[in-house]
Formats: C-alpha cells, structure tokens, sequence
C-alpha cells in the first residue's frame, strides 16, 4: 500500500473509531443512543481540525463525549502518522524501511535520518504549549465555574486552540470573553503557534537558545521560515486593518464595543480564520464584506507542518512570487534570493486548482439540496469545511442531511489535502523519461 493511502486510509479509520464511539450512549449528556449522523459529522470535524459543530458540544454531549472529541482533534492536530509513530515509539519498536519513508514523506522532510528525534520533538512542543495554555486559561475560568469545570474548561479549549481545531465548551464559542485579554492573547498565541508549523517553532527555540547561552555561530533561517513567518505577519496586519475599517459600522459586531474591546476583536477575527475556528463575535452578523474577508483568510489558511489546513501561506507566496516574475519580464521565479524549482510552481497550481474545484463543486451541491440558503453563507461553509476552519454563519445545524454529508466530505478533502487524495486513489506519480516538443499558446 501507497503511503498517500495509509495516512488517508488512516484518517478514515480513526474517524470510523470516533463515529462509534459518540454513537455509545455514555458520550451524550441524556444518556440516550446519538444520531449517527451527528457522531459521523462531529468525529470527522475533529479529526479533521475542523470545529464545525452541528450540535452544542458543551450541553449535548457528556464528559465521556467531549473527552473522545478532544482526543479525536489531538490525534487529527498531530496527523495521523505522528500520531501512529509516537504510539510505536510507546511500545518499544523500532521502524522498518517502509515506515520510516512513510514518516518522511509524511513530514514532508528531505531525509529519512532523524525522523525519530523529530517525532518526540513535536510530541514535546506540542505537550508544553498545550499545557502552558492551561495555566494561562485556569484565572480566566475557574473564577466563572470552580476548580473542576474550570480545569475542564481550560483543558479543552487549550487543546482545541493549539490544534486550530476550534470546538468550544460554551454556546457562544468565545463571545462572552471577547474582553479578556488572557483569553484572547492566550487563545490566538496558541492559534498562531500550532499552525505555524513546528519547523518554524523549532527554529525559533534554536536562535533563542543561542542568544541566551551567548553562542557565537549565526543562525541561517530556512526558506520556510522566512516566508511562514513574513507571510503570517502580513496577512494578520491586514486582517487587523480589513476587518476593523469595515465592522466599526456594524453595531451588532464592533460597533458597540469600546476602542480597547474594538482592537482585541479585529486581532482575534484576524487571527481565527486561520483554520482556528473560535469566534468573540456573531459571525452570522458581520457585514457581507466581513464575511468574505474571512472567506479569503480561511481559504488562504496556515503554514505546512503545522495544526492548520487551507491552501497553504507558502502556496500563496509561491503564486504571488510567480505572478511578480511574470509582470517583470522574469523567467526565473525568486523568493528571498532563492530559486523556486518548476515542480514546487506546478504543485502549488495544483493544490490551487484543485482548492478551488473542491470548493466550486461543494458549494453548487450544498445550493441544489438547500436552494433557500444565503450563497454568501455556503460558500462561507463550504471554505470553512475545505479550510478546516470551523467557523459558521450559524446555518450547520440546520442545513440537510445531504448537506452535511457533502461537509464531511468536503471537512475531510481538506484535512489529508488535495493531491494526496488523488496520489490515494490514482497511484503516486511516476517520473517519465518521454519529453514532447514545445509550443506557444496564447494565455491571458
């Protein structure tokens, strides 16, 4: 079996394993059997880092429940095979051939050397986030709800933030802490961190290291890190700015907040739709400017390597830099004095092209079996179920049955991605040594 069908293989048989369990009559609150379709949609939301809730999971689900939908995300977070790997490393094993090329590809790393060492590290930077985000969570709910709940509270939503999976606790999601600044800065702080991917992060505790121990050698950050890092920083500024010059009007979403409160909620709405799924406003009310901002925030998405889906930061900077060397006359594509080979060009395309089918196609089924709905609120769907975002409009829960099926499709296309699905089911692709003769054609 292919890699690309094992990771996408695997995937379906956690979200198989979680769909029985929420089904079991101790995952819901009144102890009652649960609509399969509602244990099918939620297990593939969180597996897929999604957050897409057709029903509230704080008060329709019980302990048992939650607790399996946290580690359904945390699973989903880490990927399946860091996930399997990490489960071998518990028992002792060692890898064979196929496993660890598995592992690299995976992971999307050049070698195949060290892939031990990389799993722990991103065991460990994931267990010490999560786990700070818990201490930083616990003033801001155990004062609401007392010690146990307060604990829970923050348990989950720390989780489900550094996994960008965006289930929540409350009905509101995060609306009644939108002035908390604990809250938000902890919440986007691990947003940001697990989708940024855990190259970047590594990186980062590298420099810092040797600051600290006043070492010598100059650190050369890698391509990755440069454009993940340029290219998050961009777009959360100008989310910042998008989002508060066309709000500020709306009196049921920034309007009437004061100025502090008006800032905390543009950097958090900035932040979110990068595949995080929490909300400290009405989504359902922002403007149809707002909306489609957020559209094109959770269609761009994260960093690779990291908890987050969507098209991808470095995608984006890969067609942007295409687009600048075509409007200079240039024949090489260049980023940060570094050539971009023509196989990265033509699979950041493909992941574009194939995006964007997945979305059109997606929305045009979900328009068919509920022709009544808003188009703007579909496509918003939609691209937050591509993008494994998990903010809504406010229209899941209410949409038809066909309709969710085409989400949890749509939710898990967008988690093992676009070229991977296909490499599963057409065959991973095979170099060929037949070259044609080139031509012109006319474009654009």
């Amino acid at each position: 079996m292919t890699v690309s069908r094992t990771v996408c293989l695997g995937f379906l048989t956690v979200i198989a394993v979680g769909t029985i369990l929420l089904i079991m009559p101790f995952s819901t609150s009144d102890g009652t059997w649960n609509n399969p379709i509602v244990a099918l949609f939620t297990s593939t939301s969180a597996v897929c880092v999604t957050g897409l809730a057709v029903v509230d999971t704080g008060t329709y689900f019980s302990f048992w429940g939650q607790l399996v939908i946290l580690l359904l995300a945390q699973i989903g977070g880490l990927g399946y095979m860091t996930s399997t790997t990490f489960l071998i490393l518990l028992i002792g094993r060692k890898f064979d051939l196929r496993q660890k090329i598995a592992i690299q590809q995976a992971l999307d790393r050049p070698g195949m050397s060290g892939s031990t060492q990389v799993i722990r590290s991103i065991i460990a930077t994931t267990l010490i986030f999560e786990i700070t985000g818990i201490f930083l969570l616990l003033p801001a709910f155990v004062p609401d709800f007392g010690w146990n709940q307060g604990l829970w509270l923050a348990i989950f939503h720390s989780v489900n933030a550094w996994n960008n999976a965006g289930f929540s606790l409350f009905q509101d999601s995060l609306i009644g802490y939108q002035s908390s600044f604990l809250v938000v800065f902890t919440i986007t702080t691990l947003i940001i961190c697990g989708g940024i991917g855990y190259q970047v992060i590594l990186e980062i505790y590298i420099w810092l290291r040797d600051r600290i121990f006043k070492r010598t050698q100059n650190q050369i950050f890698s391509l990755d890190f440069k454009v993940a890092i340029s290219t998050t920083l961009i777009l959360l500024f100008l989310g910042i700015i998008a989002f508060f010059c066309i709000e500020i009007r709306n009196p049921e979403t920034f309007g009437s907040l004061n100025l502090r409160d008006q800032i905390l909620v543009a950097w958090f709405q900035s932040v979110t739709p990068r595949t995080a799924g929490f909300n400290t406003i009405d989504i359902g009310k922002m403007t149809t400017a707002g909306l489609f901002i957020t559209i094109a925030l959770m269609f761009i998405g994260a960093s690779p390597g990291g908890t987050g889906g969507g098209m991808k930061t470095t995608t984006l900077r890969v067609l942007t830099s295409c687009t600048k060397a075509i409007l200079q006359g240039k024949e090489e594509v260049l980023l940060y004095d570094r050539k971009i080979a023509i196989s990265l060009i033509l699979k950041a395309v493909g992941v574009l092209v194939g995006s964007v089918a997945t979305v059109i196609l997606a929305t045009i089924l979900i328009s068919l079996t509920d022709p009544t709905l808003d188009f703007i609120k579909i496509l918003f769907e939609v691209v937050s179920a591509f993008a494994t975002v998990g903010l809504s409009t406010g229209i899941t829960g209410s949409i038809s049955i066909t309709a969710k099926l085409i989400l949890i499709i749509t939710m898990y296309i967008g988690r093992v991605g676009v070229l991977l699905l296909m490499s599963a089911v057409l065959g991973d692709p095979r170099p060929t040594r037949i070259h044609y003769p080139e031509e012109n054609l006319l474009v654009g």
